[in-house]
């Protein structure tokens, strides 16, 4: 039997704003491998390009877990959903799945293999990091249009110095960590 390997990788964990995302991606043997780098080591027009390049290319799917969840499993546990969810929406099953970092979600009947810098080391990891940097970047900009000044076009809800000097002069929109700090020390 064939293998079928599944890269996955989530983007957000860091966030002070909304959801976690996570993508997994089965890469067509045919995809050019070499280009595929991750997410954090390429400009935004190189993202958005090999984003449409692997979602031509490969079998592909997207899960996130709300920023409620994070609030109440905690931002590893809702990182570990958000990667479960993507690996079930794959409309081919895998028979290995590779996890960048150091956990892996818990699903019965799969195996896993975490990978501590995977996104570097492993060519569906890094397909898997930028699907899931440019949906969520796509979401968070989309966001921000909606609540000026915070300027999350650009820090994507990071704890940039304008963002956290925006916090003090707007407040905290609905949208922010409650949990994460320094948001529940400005509460």
């Amino acid at each position: 039997m064939k293998k079928i390997i599944a890269g996955v990788d989530e983007v957000g964990r860091g966030s002070l704003v909304g959801p976690v995302y996570a993508a997994a991606v089965i890469l067509n043997k045919e995809i050019n491998r070499k280009i595929l780098k991750d997410s954090k080591k390429l400009n935004k027009i190189q993202r958005q390009s090999l984003a449409k390049y692997i979602k031509k290319n490969s079998i592909w799917a997207v899960g996130k877990a709300s920023l409620k969840e994070i609030e109440n499993l905690n931002i590893l546990n809702a990182s570990l959903l958000a990667m479960k969810r993507a690996i079930k929406k794959l409309r081919k099953r895998p028979s290995h799945v590779l996890i960048d970092g150091n956990r892996v979600p818990q699903i019965k009947n799969y195996k896993f293999k975490s990978i501590i810098k995977g996104d570097q080391k492993i060519p569906s990891i890094s397909a898997a990091s930028i699907i899931a940097k440019v949906t969520r970047d796509k979401m968070i900009s989309n966001l921000g249009k909606k609540f000026i000044g915070y300027n999350w076009q650009k820090n994507f809800g990071y704890g940039t110095n304008q963002h956290l000097e925006a916090i003090k002069v707007l407040g905290i929109s609905k949208h922010h960590r409650k949990t994460f700090s320094p948001i529940n020390k400005l509460k």
